[in-house]
């Protein structure tokens, strides 16, 4: 049986002007389960490269201090003696790491549904911290920012999205937020909104690896780009490169701009309620 969860991403913040971050953890929270847990990384190597000034040592000693702590208030949670269950993760990450002025800051929250939250948080822990350590990407938005405006504005006909995995021959890949008519409808974010203009180009050519290798699957399927656009200045240029990678992927596909993903939502959400 699917309980809800909520969960919110660990932020270290290197300048509030620009807005420059790197995800280094995840906090995961099921309160029907009693279930609380946070997977941080201790690694600065990526911080080190995206970053100077990096104070290693105090990095390390904060996070191995925020582990230990998640880990104790876990226990409380798991055995009711700290926290209600109706409480929401804002307080319960507040418990351990206050809202100040820092470089470590939480993002607003998120939140589903799954049968298993402990398989949950490592696969969001994989999808939002170790994806951009392997990548070497500094957003000011990540993805997950990007698909917010497009879900609120579906209002209720959010609830009929689900996630789809697409297997192929060689590879698979699971969207996030999938709606099936005549075939399955697959709206991705991606974001764009880096820092360095190679990484924008690098992260289009992995999507067009990426659609190479799902388009000999069985499913009939198109992948509608939600693209949030580069705000830094010098970027230009590498977005119009990485919309023309997108356009190269073979199959159905729909690149939709960030002005446009209010008609488009409202086009998606119509679909949605007006199919039987």
């Amino acid at each position: 049986m699917k309980t809800a969860y909520t969960f919110v991403t660990l932020r270290y913040v290197h300048d509030v002007v620009t807005g420059e971050f790197a995800n280094v953890g995840v906090v995961l929270y099921a309160p029907e389960q009693r279930f609380l847990e946070a997977r941080l990384t201790t690694s600065y190597e990526r911080l080190n490269a995206l970053f100077v000034k990096i104070d290693h040592a105090n990095y390390r000693n904060l996070i191995r201090y925020l582990s230990n702590r998640f880990v104790e208030l876990a226990i409380e949670v798991r055995d009711g003696l700290s926290l209600a269950p109706v409480q929401g993760i804002e307080e319960v990450v507040r418990r351990v790491l206050p809202k100040d002025d820092s470089s470590l800051q939480w993002s607003a929250p998120g939140g589903g549904f799954s049968i298993n939250p402990g398989e949950t948080v490592s696969e969001l822990y994989s999808r939002m911290v170790e994806r951009y350590s392997r990548t070497g990407e500094v957003a000011s938005r990540n993805d997950e920012d990007i698909a917010k405006p497009f879900k609120a504005r579906l209002k209720k006909a959010a609830d009929k999205l689900q996630e789809k995995r697409i297997e192929a021959k060689d590879y698979q890949y699971e969207f996030h937020y999938a709606w099936k008519n005549s075939i399955w409808h697959l709206y991705e974010p991606v974001s764009f909104d880096l820092m360095d203009p190679s990484s924008i180009v690098e992260k289009a050519n992995r999507w067009l690896g990426r659609g190479v290798a799902l388009h000999d699957s069985t499913e009939r399927f198109k992948i509608h780009f939600l693209l949030g656009e580069p705000k830094r200045p010098g970027t230009e240029k590498a977005f119009e490169s990485a919309k023309h990678l997108l356009a190269k992927i073979p199959g159905q596909k729909e690149l939709v701009s960030e002005s446009q993903v209010e008609a488009f939502a409202d086009s998606v959400a119509a679909d949605i309620i007006g199919h039987p």
